[in-house]
């Protein structure tokens, strides 16, 4: 999530159904298929956890609870505060606006700044949750996916039957908007390259390749904080946006300095940061991915754009469960 304005269209596009891996094994669906003893199974929570806090534009308090759910479920929203709890798929076909954060939207009702969550999900290999709320907007705690990660963490994660799907990358992808781009090309687990590059000296240009796994998601990438600038804060004040901001749930940078008193979590906070909010954004495709996605400069706008892009081109990866190997 990002504290400064971004121009966005709203997109709606099909996904398709969805039913971590440090090592793999490709499968050959021919005289082998029986032979399989055992694929990378789906994962939901072992019990249920909440917390609350407050949006970070409405600055209204919210309270969550995620619960296990049954396998081939995925990830959904439930809005408690509504008539009939209308539920929402966090599915790419459900986002509604990327304009300052990620808002999915179904029935009339709509949630908003997810991809903290959706990326601690991702993180800790989480399939099948339900998420219930009872607002439109998701507390921003203290700006990471840290609270949300540790929470995962507490609830523990159970194993279910059914095996996990992927979407394996096959031909390269790239989408791009003047010097900005996201990639994907074909890699045998999960890569990510993110780079940023930033006028301002106190960010600068920051490249960081992080390799998935559930094990380093929570001390690598989970910690670093959504961040912005004072006078695009106070810009979004003025509009009745940014209400819940403040130096508590964001790294706030003036001209050359950092204005949080306990400074960085990492020196390379900015660029893990981006690269969690990707892992955010990605998590909609329903499914996780092989391939090395690659993004420059990119936004929530850009990435739903190449997500987009990437589920028309349907001759550029095949869907499939994975063969559990030895590392």
């Amino acid at each position: 999530m990002g504290m400064y304005p971004r121009k966005c269209k709203p997109v709606n596009e099909g996904c398709p159904k969805r039913p971590f891996l440090t090592s793999y094994k490709t499968i050959n669906y021919g005289s082998v298929f029986k032979k399989v003893l055992a694929y990378h199974p789906q994962q939901t929570l072992q019990k249920p956890v909440s917390c609350s806090g407050i949006g970070v534009h409405s600055g209204k308090k919210t309270s969550i609870t995620i619960k296990p759910a049954p396998e081939n479920h995925g990830i959904r929203f439930r809005r408690t505060d509504l008539p009939g709890t209308p539920d929402i798929p966090a599915l790419f076909k459900m986002v509604v606006d990327t304009s300052l954060a990620t808002v999915l939207g179904s029935q009339g009702a709509i949630v908003s700044t997810i991809e903290h969550l959706m990326a601690a999900f991702t993180g800790i290999a989480i399939d099948n949750a339900l998420v219930e709320i009872d607002g439109y907007e998701m507390p921003i705690m203290d700006g990471s996916a840290r609270d949300f990660t540790a929470m995962l963490k507490e609830a523990g994660c159970r194993k279910q039957e059914k095996p996990r799907w992927f979407f394996v990358a096959t031909k390269p992808i790239t989408i791009r908007d003047n010097d900005k781009y996201v990639t994907v090309e074909p890699y045998p687990t999960f890569r990510i390259t993110c780079s940023i590059s930033f006028t301002n000296p106190v960010i600068g240009t920051q490249k960081l390749v992080f390799d998935l796994s559930k094990d380093n998601f929570h001390e690598d990438i989970s910690h670093a904080r959504t961040f912005g600038f004072i006078q695009d804060l106070k810009y979004l004040q003025m509009f009745n946006l940014g209400r819940g901001g403040s130096l508590d749930n964001a790294v706030v940078i003036d001209n050359d300095r950092v204005l949080n008193e306990s400074g960085l979590r990492y020196p390379d906070e900015f660029v893990r940061h981006k690269l969690l909010d990707c892992l955010g954004d990605f998590a909609l495709l329903g499914m996780p991915i092989l391939g090395h996605i690659q993004t420059y400069k990119s936004g929530h706008d850009l990435n739903h754009k190449f997500i987009k892009t990437f589920l028309e081109q349907k001759d550029a990866w095949e869907t499939r469960p994975v063969e559990i190997t030895s590392p």
